[in-house]
């Protein structure tokens, strides 16, 4: 007698081929048949007549290397299909760590990934000091979904160059070096899925100083390229400034680093891959590069989002449009209802309105431009959420056809629902006002789905939701220009991360491979809009976002989830390193 039977799917296997109409069994937690009218009976049945199956997600590009040491249930990530996920990413992280460096790497992670460091301080048990024992202590918890971890190089550099080590212009010693690398090879022979490392300005602790791996001499990742290579196990992640500079030189030197480092490790790579608007098309450079080294037989690939990536602002949020007005800092230390109270004045309104103003025209391009006053690329987010958007449906837009100034109505729509109202700017995807650019990113033939960063920016970006939006928008929804099938979206969600990570037991539904699966009602799948919870440790705040439309996610033959709601089942564990495939 199976443990699980599944009758009448429509399934889509992750493998990339055609949806069939087909029977699963699961027994022990694995796969035992896939077919037609499979005969036999289950302790459990399901009748999936109308509904699509396919594998769990696989997310390789999140952030909940504090939350998972307290939090089993891994939310949103669970509400939105995903069974596995690797974290450790962008290089940070909590271990390797040092008893007098704690403080400093909660201070990176709130920085770099903005992360509540009250909720850091409270929730990290701080049962570890090498990366083997941060496994160990992993190893010890249980989740919804299987986690995996790369060793973070702003965590390693710390650990052995001291405080020198958070000076990115710091250069280790011959020692040091040696120690890096010795550590490297310990984490991967303890079962660490890679090793992670950032390059970007963008990344800064809370106090504002830039991450430790900005600038890390080509000596010191070569040797950990080396170390890496004498393993022979384990795959590179990164995010560099490749994709949103305009210098010609930083350019080709930084892809001349990463082809040493290739060519050295002989390990596969993969790093950020997203269009700034003040770069829109250097992304396509990029994916020259990754191209042509796959074609000298190199394993390289750019990880790409399949919506843009953006920020929520609101007053509930980390941040809004107003929030640089000296009329609106009088105020912001006041709790929300209070402050939305005192934002609703008419006299405050108007002296924010013209600070706000005159501060628009002192601003130049970047980020904070586009924060304050970029309104044709603002949203109001309905429910469902309509992640396809365009120019027409802005606010911008909105506030032409209401005959309304757009930064008062922009004022005017934040107060809304009592001051929880969030707006959606999207950052990077979006340069030319449509998804033709993205759906060029994600059908190109050297990428994975990434960069969800769940776990991650707790009071600004909820994509965690990503797998859900990817089908809806893609293979579901498509108005402005052509669709995907359904099938490569599904492969690229499970079989393509699974396969890169060097999962090979997951990511497709066959006979031997991991009961990781989802249920799914395709006319009802739907996003809901994000909202801000205060769930973590010491109250801290976070974003949630739900969904509809997942009749079923099942964790190596579990349900976790049933109609959107967690059912308490945990069955998820550490995974070490790679896994082969079943025989």
């Amino acid at each position: 007698m199976s443990d699980l039977l599944i009758r009448n799917a429509t399934l889509v296997d992750g493998s990339g081929a055609p949806a069939r109409q087909a029977d699963v069994s699961v027994t022990g937690g694995v796969i035992e048949e896939v077919g037609e009218k499979l005969v036999g009976r289950a302790r459990r049945d399901i009748d999936a007549d109308g509904l699509v199956l396919t594998p769990g997600f696989v997310d390789l590009h999140t952030h909940f290397d504090g939350q998972a040491t307290w939090d089993g249930d891994l939310a949103p990530s669970v509400l939105h299909g995903v069974t596995t996920i690797a974290m450790g990413n962008c290089g940070v992280g909590f271990a390797p760590a040092a008893s007098d460096r704690h403080d400093w790497l909660i201070s990176l992670l709130e920085g770099v990934e903005d992360i509540p460091g009250t909720a850091l301080a409270e929730g990290l048990a701080w049962d570890w000091e090498t990366f083997p024992d941060y496994l160990d202590a992993l190893d010890r918890r249980s989740w919804t979904m299987d986690v995996g971890t790369h060793i973070p190089h702003s965590a390693l550099r710390t650990y052995v160059m001291g405080e020198r080590g958070a000076d990115h212009e710091s250069v280790p010693t011959e020692g040091e070096l040696a120690r890096m690398a010795q550590m490297v090879r310990e984490a991967l022979d303890a079962g660490a899925i890679g090793f992670a490392t950032s390059r970007t300005e963008i990344h800064r602790t809370s106090g504002g100083e830039f991450i430790p791996t900005l600038t890390a001499p080509e000596v010191e990742l070569l040797a950990i390229a080396d170390a890496m290579g004498e393993a022979g196990s384990g795959v590179v992640q990164l995010i560099s400034d490749l994709y949103q500079t305009n210098d010609e030189d930083f350019f080709a030197s930084e892809l001349s680093l990463l082809e040493s480092f290739v060519e050295l490790s002989g390990r596969p790579l993969s790093f950020t891959m997203q269009q700034a608007f003040h770069a829109p098309d250097r992304w396509r450079s990029q994916m020259d590069w990754v191209d042509s080294m796959v074609d000298r037989g190199h394993d390289v690939k750019a990880q790409v989002a399949s919506r843009p990536i953006g920020v929520l602002i609101g007053h509930s949020a980390t941040a809004n449009p107003f929030m640089f007005c000296e009329s609106y800092s009088q105020v912001a230390a006041l709790g929300l209802s209070e402050r939305v109270r005192a934002l609703a004045e008419p006299e405050r309104r108007s002296r924010i309105l013209a600070e706000h103003a005159a501060m628009l025209a002192s601003v130049g391009e970047g980020i904070l431009a586009q924060i304050a006053g970029g309104f044709d690329a603002m949203f109001v987010l309905d429910d469902p959420v309509r992640y396809e958007m365009s120019t027409d449906i802005s606010l911008a837009s909105e506030a032409s056809r209401l005959g309304e100034d757009p930064a008062g109505f922009l004022y005017d729509v934040l107060l809304r629902g009592d001051g929880n109202q969030l707006v959606y700017i999207p950052l990077f995807n979006f340069a030319n006002g449509d998804f033709e650019d993205i759906r060029s990113m994600i059908t190109s033939p050297n990428v994975l789905f990434g960069l969800s960063d769940a776990g991650a920016h707790c009071g600004a970006i909820c994509d965690a939701s990503m797998p859900t939006s990817a089908i809806t928008v893609w293979a579901r929804d498509r108005k402005g220009g052509r669709s995907v099938p359904l099938e490569r979206i599904v492969h690229m969600q499970s079989r393509r991360n699974a396969e890169h990570l060097g999962w090979l037991d997951r990511g497709l539904v066959a006979p031997g491979m991991v009961a990781d699966l989802n249920l799914i009602d395709l006319d009802a799948l739907a996003c809901h809009p994000p909202r801000i919870v205060h769930d973590l440790p010491a109250g801290g705040r976070r974003l949630m976002q739900s969904s509809s439309g997942y009749r079923f996610t099942i964790k190596s033959g579990e349900v976790t989830v049933q109609d959107g709601e967690l059912t308490g089942e945990r069955p998820g564990s550490l995974l070490r390193g790679s896994r082969a495939t079943p025989v």
